[in-house]
């Protein structure tokens, strides 16, 4: 059986071009969703819970709006 590469750079479109592969990013929200597990889970597995008494849930509400705010500023000056 012949094995067939597949990492280059250009393949043969439908209309007999070439088209260009992209490299795909990783998801920037999974990955720091992933993250933020793992530190959870490692706190937990070595028993140091952090201290949330200080932890105001207000700011993250605030944070959010923030972040909502300047993605929907940036997605308006996307060109198109």
């Amino acid at each position: 059986m012949a094995e067939f590469e597949t990492s280059g750079v250009e393949s043969p479109g439908s209309d007999g071009g070439t088209t260009e592969k992209r490299r795909r990013m990783p998801d920037l929200l999974t990955l720091i969703v992933g993250l933020v597990s793992l530190g959870i889970a490692g706190s937990g597995f070595l028993g140091r819970a952090p201290d949330l008494q200080a932890f105001d849930p207000r700011w993250l509400l605030a944070g959010g709006a923030v972040v909502l705010g300047l993605v929907l500023l940036l997605a308006s000056m996307r060109r198109r």
